[in-house]
């Protein structure tokens, strides 16, 4: 059985690369090692519950209750406190939002809370919902919500929404929301879908002059929202302010070390390449053009002023990206600065940073064969410390591991 779930689920990930493979694109010296962290041989992980459905999103607000939230991609979200997952959710769209049984990369994919929700009880969800638009599968929403703060429940009606834009299809939706240290929100956008990038004369991942393929920077603290005034295209022709990078395929999580500030994504490749990208104001990660490393769509425009990954692993190693954290927490010192991250399929690895283009890339031993799990996401506490989101694939369950120390 967990042999034919595995084969399934191959499957299922091959529909989010989308892909038919190309063999045009030159190759590119490999970008990191991948050994085993002889520092980390420590390491573990513990079940907080496996009670969840399809977990996309993991936050924890500052407001000293030590509630975390995680959303199920069916359109709940789950409240964990004192190591038990109540059994009423939070937040229940599930009446809301598009996810069909099986697979399907619609749904509720992100959750964030406002920096200052201890005080005025906003947070903040994307989610894939119902539009009959022409050219249009579904609609993407950036949703705001009020809650009382010390609620366990929050009524569905006490809504607005920031952001809407259309998707032609049904994949590459991206969806993780992160408030940036500077206060603003910070907003992953998958490319539109399909393979290749296919909307558009040379796609939409260097198309300046729509939201997909995108990292957006927006804010919140305006009606339906503002934008900062050291977004790269303010006032610029022909391109949406709302845009912070551009150039990616469907960045899978996004994250900022909350050390350093700096912004990472793990972007899903096309057939070949996996990669995770720091992210820069003004940055062109290269989708079309480029795939991790290496070239493309070669008859595409070539700007040339594209930023490379600071990893990717082909896909021998794995088959869709997951992007994680710097870890910043006390528990695993060896962990320590590193950026933790996944595959969908099992692998889970650590980053170092070499002061170069390519940081190190390192094996965790909590790594599983493929079969064993799905890894769908990460989280960050506010301790530091980083939680694995995954379906357990003997059982299909839902879970929520934390990183902890080998005992």
């Amino acid at each position: 059985m967990v042999f034919l779930r595995f084969v399934c689920g191959l499957l299922f990930c091959l529909f989010i690369s989308c892909s038919s493979h190309s063999d045009n694109s030159p190759a590119a010296p490999t970008s990191t090692s991948d050994s085993t962290v002889s520092t980390a041989t420590s390491l573990d992980v513990q079940l907080i519950t496996d009670g969840v459905s399809h977990p996309t999103a993991f936050a924890e607000p500052a407001d000293h209750f030590g509630r975390l939230f995680v959303c199920e991609q069916e359109g709940r979200i789950r409240i964990i406190q004192n190591g038990k997952l109540l059994p009423t959710p939070f937040l229940d769209l599930s009446g809301d939002v598009i996810k069909k049984e099986g697979y399907d990369e619609r749904g509720l994919l992100g959750l964030a809370f406002h920096p200052d929700f201890a005080h005025n009880g906003k947070f903040y969800v994307y989610c894939s919902v119902p539009d009959n638009s022409a050219g249009a599968n579904h609609r993407s929403e950036v949703r705001e919500y009020t809650a009382t703060t010390n609620a366990n429940t929050v009524g569905k009606n006490n809504m607005r929404v920031v952001l809407h834009f259309l998707e032609p299809e049904a994949n590459h939706n991206g969806g993780d929301l992160k408030f940036g240290p500077d206060g603003f929100l910070y907003i992953g956008v998958g490319d539109g879908g399909g393979a290749n990038d296919q909307h558009g004369e040379h796609g939409n991942g260097q198309n300046l002059n729509t939201l997909l393929g995108k990292i957006l920077r927006i804010d919140v603290n305006q009606n339906p929202y503002g934008i900062p005034k050291d977004n790269p295209y303010v006032n610029k022709a022909g391109a949406r302010p709302e845009i912070f990078a551009y150039g990616l395929r469907n960045p899978w999580r996004i994250s900022f070390d909350r050390s350093t500030g700096r912004l990472f994504a793990g972007d899903v490749g096309q057939d070949a390449y996996e990669e995770v990208d720091i992210v820069k104001n003004g940055g062109n990660y290269g989708w079309r053009v480029r795939e991790g490393l290496h070239p493309k769509n070669t008859s595409d425009p070539d700007p040339k002023n594209w930023i490379n990954p600071i990893t990717e692993y082909p896909h021998p190693e794995g088959i869709s990206v997951t992007g994680g954290f710097v870890y910043r927490g006390k528990a695993i010192p060896s962990l320590q600065g590193k950026y933790v991250f996944a595959d969908w399929s099992g692998p889970v690895w650590a980053l170092t940073d070499t002061k170069q283009e390519q940081w190190s890339r390192e094996k965790l031993p909590i790594s599983k064969s493929p079969g064993y799990w799905q890894i769908y996401s990460f989280g960050e506490d506010q301790s530091g410390e980083l939680y694995i989101l995954a379906v357990l694939l003997d059982g299909n369950k839902g879970a929520v591991l934390k990183l902890v120390p080998k005992k």
